[in-house]
C-alpha cells in the first residue's frame, strides 16, 4: 500500500499542477492583453493579434493623452479613488479590528445578538443596498458628495467577521488577564498589546477593503452625477459609453484612453499587493482557525 501511495503521489501532483497552470494563464491572460492594448494606437486595436504589439509603440502616448484629456480629469478621477479608498479601507480596517477584538474577548449583553446581525449582513450584497443608501443620504443632503461613498466604505461585515475570528485565536486571554493585573487599562491593552498581535489579520481586511473599495462602482455611480467627484471605475465607464456609442468624439477615439486608463487603475493595487503579502498571507492562515 505504501508503494502505490507512493506511485500515485506524482500523478495527483502533475494533475494539480496543470490545474494550477491553467487557473494561472487563465488570470494572466486578460492582464497581458490589457498591457499589450495599451501599446496601440486606436488602428493597430482592431488589426492586430489581441496578445501581442500592434504597429508601433504607443504607451507613452496613450499616457499622455489619458492625463491631459479634458484638462486632467483622470488625475482627478484617480485622486478621488485613491481618497475613498484610503480613508475607507483604513477606516473600515480601523472600525473592524475594534470591533472584532470586542466581540471576541468581552463579555457584554447582546454580544450574540450583534454577531448574528453580521453574519447576517455578510450575505447582503452591497448592491443591493445601493439604492436605500441613496434614498437615505438624499434626505440628509449628503447625495453628489465624497462623504456618500466614504460613509459606507466603513462598514465592512466581512471584515468584522474576519477579525472576530482572528482576534479569539491571535491574542490569549491569559496576556489580557496579565495586562489587567500589572494595572493596565483596556484601551491601553489594546493599543500596545492586542493591535501589535492583530496586525496581520488588520492588514488582510485592509486589503480586502482596499480592492472593494478601490473597484466600488454601483454606488458612486447613483450617488454621484458631478464629474469631478467620480472615482476611476464611473469616469472609465463614462469613457467606455463614448467609445462604444461613436467611433470619435470631436478628434478624440476613446479606446485607447479607455484600455491606458484601465491599466494605469490597477497598477497601485498590484503594488499594495506585492508589498503586503506577506502580512496578507499569515492574515488568511490565521483567520482560518476555527473557534
Amino acid at each position: 500500500m505504501t508503494a502505490r501511495a507512493r506511485r500515485r503521489r506524482p500523478a495527483g501532483s502533475t494533475a494539480l499542477t496543470g490545474v494550477m497552470l491553467l487557473m494561472l494563464v487563465y488570470t494572466l491572460l486578460p492582464l497581458l492583453w490589457l498591457v499589450m492594448s495599451s501599446t496601440k494606437d486606436s488602428a493597430s486595436l482592431f488589426d492586430s493579434f489581441g496578445l501581442w504589439f500592434g504597429h508601433g509603440f504607443h504607451l507613452f502616448q496613450n499616457v499622455h493623452d489619458v492625463v491631459t484629456y479634458d484638462g486632467g480629469i483622470y488625475l482627478r478621477w484617480f485622486g478621488n479613488t485613491v481618497l475613498y479608498s484610503v480613508l475607507g479601507a483604513g477606516g473600515a480596517a480601523v472600525i473592524s479590528t475594534a470591533g472584532g477584538y470586542a466581540l471576541a474577548k468581552y463579555e457584554f449583553r447582546g454580544r450574540r445578538l450583534i454577531f448574528a446581525v453580521v453574519l447576517g449582513a455578510v450575505t447582503i450584497p452591497g448592491t443591493a443596498l445601493a439604492v436605500p443608501t441613496y434614498l437615505l443620504f438624499s434626505k440628509v443632503g449628503l447625495v453628489d458628495s465624497p462623504w456618500a461613498v466614504l460613509i459606507p466604505s466603513l462598514a465592512s461585515p466581512f471584515g468584522l467577521y474576519l477579525m472576530r475570528v482572528y482576534a479569539l485565536g491571535a491574542v490569549p486571554d491569559s496576556m489580557l488577564e496579565a495586562a489587567r493585573i500589572d494595572g493596565s487599562g483596556e484601551l491601553r491593552t489594546f493599543f500596545t498589546i492586542s493591535l501589535r498581535l492583530l496586525a496581520p489579520g488588520f492588514v488582510t481586511v485592509l486589503l480586502f477593503s482596499l480592492v472593494a473599495t478601490w473597484n466600488n462602482y454601483f454606488l458612486p455611480l447613483i450617488v454621484l452625477s458631478d464629474p469631478q467627484w467620480f472615482p476611476l471605475t464611473v469616469g472609465l465607464n463614462q469613457w467606455n459609453s463614448l467609445a462604444t456609442g461613436a467611433s470619435s468624439v470631436g478628434t478624440t477615439n476613446f479606446y485607447p484612453l479607455v484600455i491606458t486608463g484601465s491599466l494605469l487603475a490597477i497598477v497601485p493595487l498590484v503594488l499594495a499587493f506585492l508589498f503586503l503579502q506577506r502580512f496578507w498571507q499569515s492574515g488568511l492562515a490565521a483567520g482560518s482557525v476555527k473557534e
